[in-house]
C-alpha cells in the first residue's frame, strides 16, 4: 500500500504520528518534524464528514535516514501533548521479551501439565458460543447480572 504513493515507495520514508491534540494542524506537524530532513508531505487525518482531526497523521520524508531520525524518540511532545510515532509500514515497536523467560514457539504453548478444567472432556476445550444477550450487556461490577430480557417479579 505504501509503494502506491504519489511519492513512490514510501515504505521506509513515511512516519505515522498518533496521539495528536485535536487542534494540531498539518502545518504544526510539518514544523515539528522539519528538523529531521526534507519533508515531502505532512498531513493530519480528518473525518470526511465533520472535517475534525482524528488525532493522527503522517509525515513523508524524502529519504529513509530522515524518517529514522524522526522516530528515534517514539514519544515526542507535539503542541504540548505526548504523541507516538513510528515508521508507518512497520507498525509500533514491539516490547522486548521479559528477561529470564524464553519466548514460546507454536509447539511449546504449555511448559507443564495441562490445568484440570473439570469433567472428563476438559482436554478438548471446546469453544462455547456467546449467548446473544451477552454480546450487548455489560455485567454488573457486583458479580451478578440479569439478561436484558429478564422479567422481574411483581410484588
Amino acid at each position: 500500500p505504501y509503494h502506491r504513493s504519489r511519492f513512490g515507495d514510501t515504505t521506509l520514508t513515511k512516519v505515522f504520528v498518533g496521539g495528536l491534540a485535536w487542534e494540531t494542524p498539518s502545518a504544526g506537524l510539518h514544523d515539528h518534524f522539519r528538523e529531521y530532513g526534507e519533508i515531502l508531505e505532512a498531513v493530519v487525518i480528518t473525518d470526511r464528514e465533520t472535517g475534525r482531526s482524528k488525532g493522527y497523521g503522517f509525515v513523508t520524508f524524502r529519504d529513509p535516514e530522515s524518517a529514522q531520525q524522526a522516530v528515534q524518540n517514539p514519544n515526542p511532545m507535539i503542541a504540548g501533548r505526548r504523541a507516538n510515532c513510528n515508521i508507518a509500514s512497520m507498525g509500533p515497536p514491539r516490547p522486548s521479551p521479559q528477561r529470564g523467560r524464553a519466548p514460546r514457539g507454536p509447539d511449546q504453548q504449555h511448559s507443564g501439565p495441562e490445568p484440570y478444567m473439570g469433567g472428563r472432556m476438559h482436554h478438548q476445550q471446546q469453544q462455547m458460543p456467546t449467548p446473544p444477550h451477552a454480546m450487548f450487556y455489560n455485567p454488573s461490577p457486583y458479580g451478578y447480572w440479569y439478561p436484558p430480557d429478564y422479567q422481574y417479579q411483581q410484588v
